[in-house]
C-alpha cells in the first residue's frame, strides 16, 4: 500500500542513547547496549525474511544509481523488480527475524525512541504521532513537541515517511505495514548505519553526521551481538578493546563506500573450500543469516548427510539433522584471516517443535554476492571504519 507522509527537519541534537547503563567513556565515545528480539524461527519466517532482505537491497541499489548516475557493481536489472526512488515507490520492510536494537534521544526536549541497527541499510525512521492503529504499540514521534523542529513540507509516497533531524534524514511514518507491527517487531523504528550513497531520502546517515558535527573521536563504531542476556552493544567512536584480541585483528578494505562491501576470500566447510574464491560480500547486522544466490547456496550444502531444501520461489533454505549440524558449520576467511562460526548460531533450531532436523544458517535468495549476517557475526567483535574504508573483525575475548 502506499501511503503519503511529510518531511520535518529537527535542527535540535540527534543522538544515539541507552534507557539505562549508558556509559559515557569519554566526551566522544560512547558504549550502549543493545537489546536482542529473537523472533519465532520458522521455515515460514524464515522464507519472509529472504524475501525481505532480496527487496532490501533492490531498493539500496535504486538509491544507489539515484545518488550516483550509475548503477551499484553489484546490482542485477530487474524490470520487474526494480524500485525507483523519483516516483517515491521505496517500500521500507521489516529487517529479521532475529535483530538488535539499541535508543535514540530526537528534539528539544528529547524524544526517547528504540531502533533496530542496521549496517545494511543507510535511513533512519520513527513511527509518527499521526500513524494509525498500525503503529500501536509503538512510541511515536512528535515534532510539535521540539521547539527546533521545522516543517519542510515535502512529501513523499511511501510504506515509510521520511524527514531531517540536525543534518540527518529522519523518517515519521504514518502508517506501519503488519511487518512493522508491534507483535512482529519490538523496537519503534529503524537506524541505518551503512553510507549516504544507498540513503533513500537522500541525505547523510545519523553515524556520518555524529562524526561531521565532531561529537565522536573517530569515524568508527564497533558491534558486539550475543545471543547471551546483555552481552551485545554498539560502541560509537573507537572500539571496546576489552571485548575482542586484538593481537588477532584483520582488516579488509570496503570496495564501494555504499554498503559495507568486502571481499570474502573464500569459505569452506569442515576444512574444504566451498564455492568461488574472493567473492564479493557485504557486512549486514540488520540480516539474520549467511544468504547468497541460490546456485552458491545449493554448493554449500552438497553431500550432506540428510540436508533438505525448502523452495519458495527465488529462496531457498536448508535443514540438516540436528545431530550432525554443528559438524557443518562454516568458516569464513576475511583478510586472510578465518573466523569460523559456532555450532551453536549455525544451527537456527528444529523447523518445527519436536524435529529432528534443524534449520542451518546458510540460505539462498535473490542476490548475486554474499550477505554476511548475524550468524557470522555472533562469533566476532566487528568494527566498522568509515574513515578509514575498512572492516575489521576480531575473535572476542
Amino acid at each position: 500500500m502506499k501511503l503519503t507522509h511529510s518531511f520535518t527537519s529537527l535542527l535540535a541534537l540527534v543522538s544515539l542513547v541507552a534507557g539505562s547503563p549508558i556509559q559515557q567513556l569519554n566526551t566522544h565515545s560512547l558504549r550502549l547496549p543493545l537489546e536482542r528480539r529473537n523472533n519465532q524461527v520458522d521455515i515460514k519466517s524464515l522464507q519472509a525474511h529472504l524475501a525481505q532482505v532480496s527487496a532490501k537491497y533492490r531498493r539500496g541499489f535504486a538509491a544507489y544509481e539515484a545518488n550516483k548516475g550509475h548503477a551499484h557493481p553489484l546490482s542485477v536489472p530487474s524490470s520487474s523488480k526494480t524500485m525507483k526512488r523519483d516516483d517515491g515507490d521505496v517500500p521500507l520492510m521489516s529487517q529479521g527475524v532475529e535483530l538488535w536494537y539499541a535508543s535514540i534521544n530526537v528534539g528539544t526536549p528529547a524524544q526517547t525512541f528504540t531502533v533496530s541497527i542496521d549496517t545494511g541499510s543507510a535511513d533512519l525512521f520513527l513511527p509518527s504521532v499521526d500513524c494509525n492503529d498500525s503503529c500501536n504499540g509503538h512510541n511515536r514521534y512528535d515534532p510539535s513537541k521540539s521547539s527546533t523542529a521545522v516543517d519542510l513540507h515535502k512529501k513523499f509516497v511511501l510504506t515509510f515517511g521520511e524527514g531531517e533531524a540536525k543534518g540527518q534524514t529522519l523518517g515519521a511514518a504514518t502508517v506501519y505495514s503488519s511487518d512493522f507491527s508491534s507483535e512482529n517487531f519490538i523496537p519503534d523504528g529503524l537506524v541505518g548505519f551503512s553510507f549516504e550513497s544507498i540513503s533513500g531520502y537522500p541525505a547523510p546517515p545519523l553515524f556520518q553526521t555524529l562524526v561531521e558535527s565532531g561529537q565522536l573521536q573517530e569515524a568508527v563504531f564497533g558491534v558486539k551481538l550475543s545471543a547471551e542476556s546483555g552481552a551485545s552493544e554498539l560502541y560509537l567512536g573507537g572500539t571496546n578493546t576489552a571485548l575482542y584480541q586484538q593481537g588477532n585483528m584483520s582488516y579488509t578494505p570496503v570496495t564501494d563506500a555504499g554498503y559495507w562491501k568486502v571481499t570474502l576470500n573464500q569459505i569452506s566447510r569442515a576444512g574444504i573450500p566451498v564455492g568461488k574464491p574472493e567473492a564479493s560480500s557485504i557486512i549486514d547486522t540488520g540480516t539474520t543469516l549467511i544468504v547468497t544466490d541460490t546456485d552458491g547456496a545449493a554448493a554449500y550444502f552438497v553431500g550432506i548427510p540428510g540436508v533438505a531444501s525448502y523452495d519458495d520461489e527465488s529462496e531457498v533454505l536448508y535443514s540438516i539433522p540436528c545431530d550432525i549440524i554443528d559438524n557443518y558449520a562454516p568458516t569464513l576467511t576475511f583478510g586472510g584471516h578465518p573466523f569460523t562460526v559456532s555450532g551453536d548460531t549455525f544451527n537456527l533450531g528444529p523447523i518445527e517443535e519436536g524435529s529432528s532436523d534443524c534449520m542451518a544458517g546458510i540460505a539462498g535468495a535473490d542476490v548475486d554476492f554474499w550477505v554476511v549476517g548475524d550468524v557470522f557475526l555472533q562469533n566476532v567483535y566487528s568494527i566498522f571504519d568509515m574513515g578509514g574504508l575498512r572492516v575489521g573483525f576480531a575473535e572476542l575475548a
